[in-house]
């Protein structure tokens, strides 16, 4: 089975044979149908998935907005439309995913101190 973040790169590539048109609502609507089908085939979250579950706060405090709205919504308030907001997931993911590989490198006590918890 393909792992999460290798089937974004496969959606960003070739957008059109995964959620038809680009644009962040096809791709939140597409992860969504994913999350279900995992836990539909009792499949175990992966660690990337995992990590993904943390976009979203990641986002909130990126944008400083405190929401209930998805991610999806938040890229998309920063963007001038469905295809910019997609083309930004991609950007704003890969900072994130620089952001988590860099933490796991710092001590304990950094990562604490730059991200409190509340």
């Amino acid at each position: 089975m393909t792992n999460l973040y290798d089937l974004l790169q496969k959606i960003q590539a070739k957008p059109g044979m995964y959620i038809g048109s680009p644009n962040i609502n096809n791709l939140l609507m597409f992860l969504c149908g994913y999350q279900q089908a995992c836990e539909e085939m009792g499949l175990h979250e992966t660690e990337q998935e995992t990590e993904f579950a943390q976009f979203q706060p990641w986002l909130q405090a990126r944008f400083g907005v405190n929401t209930s709205g998805s991610w999806a919504r938040i890229i998309l308030l920063y963007s001038s439309d469905e295809a910019d907001a997609f083309k930004n997931f991609f950007e704003l993911l890969s900072e994130f995913r620089n952001q988590q590989k860099n933490s796991d490198n710092m001590p304990k006590e950094l990562v604490v101190a730059a991200f409190p918890v509340s």
